[in-house]
């Protein structure tokens, strides 16, 4: 990519005693963010390495793929031989049939000289601003559909104590076998079809002025109505990562029993990658005048 551009991209656990499950990358005018879908409660995983391995080894190799194949390669093919791949890496070690085998939601995006990709699969959000000041949300809420009465039955509850962490289990536990399964919702674990599930699209890259990938921790600065989206990408313009993730943990802690937002983990991983395309930000600028 010619154009002049800015990338930021940062992550933070939700727990700094658990391991990160959100992976953040960029390479050259390719960027990917991946949230890990780690399960509760020590459930099985029939994997001997674990959420956070998944994700690194998956968004690795989509993002050189990306970086590496035609400026019009699809995404989803991408995706579909990523998954594929590190499939392979741990078939003979791992029960890759257990219902909670390592799996994540992701964005990625290609921005080429003509256009902006993208492919959003789960619960991430792409925000893309364009140079009218336009913003468009994209993510991909399916899971949601998936049982919904256990999901309810754990926002019941105060965040934090025994009753909802065995409701959080009871939830993962109900969700799990629809994942990748008709009626259900497509994640990124060992079925490459889910690839073709994604939500994928583009715009013409002279229009793009700003992007933010987000992992649903940081979601949550729009859901718990600390600013608009647009007020998201001037945070991350203005002062970074680091500050957007301190509005939503300080968020967080005036309500950690979760009866303001009731949630399932008091604290997320949060996750985010932010672009900014410098040339077109500037021309929008008004030109200063010149003193009589």
């Amino acid at each position: 990519m010619n154009r002049p551009a800015l990338w930021l991209l940062a992550t933070m656990p939700g727990d700094p005693a658990r391991p990160n499950e959100d992976f953040a990358g960029v390479l050259g005018s390719c960027a990917i963010l991946l949230d890990g879908s780690g399960a509760p409660g020590d459930l099985p995983t029939g994997c001997v390495h674990g959420v956070p391995w998944f994700v690194r080894q998956l968004g690795a190799r989509c993002l050189a793929q990306m970086a590496a194949g035609e400026p019009n390669e699809p995404l989803d093919g991408i995706l579909a031989t990523a998954i594929t791949e590190v499939s392979a890496l741990h078939q003979d070690t791992c029960d890759l049939q257990s219902p909670g085998t390592p799996s994540s939601v992701l964005v990625m995006a290609r921005i080429g000289s003509e256009t902006l990709d993208w492919l959003v699969l789960g619960d991430v959000a792409l925000v893309v601003e364009d140079t009218s000041g336009g913003i468009e949300v994209i993510t991909d809420q399916r899971m949601d559909k998936v049982a919904v009465n256990e999901y309810q039955a754990m926002l019941a509850l105060p965040t934090g104590i025994p009753e909802h962490q065995a409701a959080r289990i009871a939830y993962v536990r109900a969700q799990q076998p629809w994942r990748n399964r008709p009626g259900g919702y497509p994640v990124a674990s060992t079925d490459p079809g889910a690839a073709v599930q994604a939500v994928t699209g583009s715009i013409p890259a002279k229009d793009a002025l700003r992007a933010a990938m987000v992992s649903d921790g940081v979601t949550r600065f729009a859901e718990f109505g600390l600013g608009t989206w647009s007020d998201l990408l001037d945070i991350l313009a203005a002062a970074g990562p680091g500050a957007l993730f301190a509005r939503i943990r300080t968020s967080e802690s005036t309500d950690p029993r979760g009866k303001r937002w009731p949630r399932a983990k008091r604290h997320d991983d949060v996750g985010v990658v932010f672009w900014e395309n410098q040339a077109q930000h500037t021309s929008r600028l008004p030109v200063p005048q010149r003193a009589a």
